[in-house]
């Protein structure tokens, strides 16, 4: 019993750790007007629990400051799904780059500061 107890602790408390805070800032309409509009469009998906996602935050938030004409999007994978059917992205950890109605780019799973710009760059 007292296994079991320490393993559903440890749970819990990793869980809470690994958790972040991060709002989904826009919706299908707001990326339609933005991608009418011709702008770069960085759209990231992700899920409070996820490292990567976490670790891919902490780019983005400087990466708001050094890419001023594009516009950064983020959405919770499990709670918005369709915004994830919407733009056909199946995994959080996803990072898309549009540009004039399309889609430049997609990788997933980025976490360093260098790939992660290099991909922005893609549609500038």
């Amino acid at each position: 019993m007292k296994k079991i107890l320490l393993t559903f602790l440890f749970i819990i408390i990793s869980t809470n750790v690994l958790a972040f805070e991060k709002d989904t800032n826009f919706t299908i309409e707001e990326f339609k007007a933005a991608q009418n509009e011709g702008k770069t469009i960085v759209v990231n998906s992700w899920n409070k629990y996820c490292s990567t996602c976490k670790a891919q935050t902490k780019v983005f938030n400087t990466a708001k400051n050094d890419f001023n004409d594009v516009i950064f999007y983020f959405y919770e994978q499990t709670e918005n799904p369709e915004i994830a059917e919407f733009l056909k992205i199946e995994y959080w950890t996803t990072i898309a780059v549009y540009k004039n109605n399309k889609e430049i780019a997609r990788e997933m799973g980025l976490t360093s500061k260098k790939k992660i710009y290099d991909l922005i760059k893609k549609g500038i």
